[in-house]
């Protein structure tokens, strides 16, 4: 008895495989309105972070902007607390809006606001009392509530920021089951379209040319869209990578511009006072001296932070020399023996970001796990194509059995894709590990 024997006699049969088609058709549209859906929920996040960290660091400026505008009296100081404040004022109504239905974050979000509305209160009047000149700055700064507050909103803020970090990590799971139960339910549904396929080639011969091109048309389709769908999340990823590198160019902008300004002003009110002490009040001028001491430090950090958000050296430098800048600054750290063959390449800025990315990833994974006692970095122009080589004598790894959480090396591969490159990674256990990277050379111009 063969199978075309049986569907003639139970004829619930073809009904039931009908439905179970329509079932996984279902199925399957349903994850890719979900996966879309779920999408659209990690923009809104992004957007929630955004504005989380815009409400942090507006509420710290409010507060520097007025100390500078106490201790300075410019005007510009208080167009930028003003300015402040209404930034600070857009990120809590669009939190507010984002918390209102959310049952976990939305106790934590009015404690933020209720936190936020009393400092905001204090600032207000001490900005009236300062403007009358009842109050020294130098008092309004000691205040020992302001500063509570201040570190009341910032802790309030990170555990708000941990939370949409959990969502987002909760949606991207969730999107990846989502398109895994739709990659099910498309190949159940294939199956059953080749079974179809075999009962309708049994019964009708003459139409196998037809049902061969519909089934070509069918695959093509999948394979489109499995195509459309990747390069969706190709063009995603490039996306978050720039919108990253663009936050650390304006972290590191505002960093040199706005809290350069202040710590030099600073510096300079404690030159003036130190003058005017000059051979009186020992004490007060220790205690000056140690502020200087202080800010000069303070500035240091601020450079170094800077510099990891955006080196300038990329730019005023160039390539090899920021490279060898970063990797014997890493040798003098960890202690690992570097050598370096460094050549002057083309490459277009976007380019040589991700160059230097790419080996202070590699080196830092390299004082992570390789535990090697040597490092050779290369940079050369190879035919056409600028070729980047990172190799230790580490401990190495299988590259078969690499994990697929290992997001180090899947960044890297979607960053040296965007630059039309690609990477290679050569690794065994106990041979060390060679990270190289072939990019495109930019043309020459002039």
């Amino acid at each position: 008895m063969n199978l075309l024997s049986v569907l003639r006699r139970r004829r619930v049969v073809l009904p039931l495989v009908c439905l179970v088609a329509a079932v996984m058709l279902l199925i399957s549209e349903g994850s890719n309105w979900r996966a879309v859906r779920k999408l659209d929920q990690l923009g809104e996040m992004a957007l929630a972070r955004a504005n989380l960290q815009s409400l942090e660091r507006g509420a710290a400026n409010v507060v520097a902007s007025q100390a500078a505008y106490g201790l300075s009296g410019r005007s510009e100081y208080r167009l930028s607390y003003l300015e402040e404040l209404s930034a600070v004022a857009s990120a809590a109504d669009f939190l507010e809006r984002r918390y209102a239905t959310s049952g976990e974050a939305q106790p934590l979000f009015q404690q933020l606001r209720a936190a936020l509305t009393d400092q905001l209160a204090a600032l207000d009047a001490s900005m009236r009392m300062i403007e009358r000149g009842e109050v020294p700055v130098v008092d309004l700064l000691a205040d020992e509530s302001l500063r509570q507050r201040s570190l009341l909103i910032r802790g309030l803020c990170a555990r708000l920021l941990e939370l949409e970090a959990r969502d987002v990590v909760d949606g991207r799971q969730e999107v990846y089951q989502t398109l895994q139960r739709g990659r099910i339910g498309v190949a159940l549904l294939s199956l059953l379209a080749v079974l179809g396929l075999y009962f309708y080639l049994r019964q009708a011969g003459r139409l196998e040319q037809r049902l061969q091109q519909l089934a070509q048309a069918q695959a093509a389709r999948l394979e489109n869209e499995v195509a459309l769908r990747t390069a969706e999340l190709t063009a995603l990823n490039n996306h978050l990578q720039t919108a990253r590198e663009d936050e650390r160019n304006r972290l590191a902008r505002d960093l040199h511009d706005e809290l350069g300004a202040l710590l030099t002003s600073a510096k300079l009110d404690a030159a003036r006072i130190k003058s005017r002490l000059a051979g009186s009040a020992p004490e007060a001028l220790e205690r000056l001296e140690h502020l200087v001491l202080m800010l000069n430090r303070v500035i240091a950090v601020k450079r170094r932070i800077g510099e990891d958000l955006r080196p300038s050296a990329l730019s005023n430098l160039g390539l090899p020399m920021t490279l060898e800048i970063l990797v014997r600054e890493f040798s003098e750290q960890s202690g690992v023996l570097a050598h370096c063959e460094l050549s002057a390449v083309r490459l277009t800025p976007s380019a040589q970001l991700v160059v230097y990315r790419l080996v202070q990833e590699a080196i830092t994974n390299l004082t992570k796990y390789a535990m090697a006692h040597e490092v050779w970095v290369s940079l050369a122009t190879v035919e056409d194509r600028v070729e980047v080589s990172v190799r230790d004598d580490g401990v190495g790894f299988d590259t078969s059995a690499v994990s697929a959480s290992a997001y180090g090396l899947v960044g890297m591969r979607f960053r040296v894709a965007a630059e039309k490159g690609t990477l290679t990674v050569v690794s065994a256990p106990g041979a060390g590990t060679r990270i190289q990277v072939s990019l495109p050379q930019a043309a020459e111009h002039g």
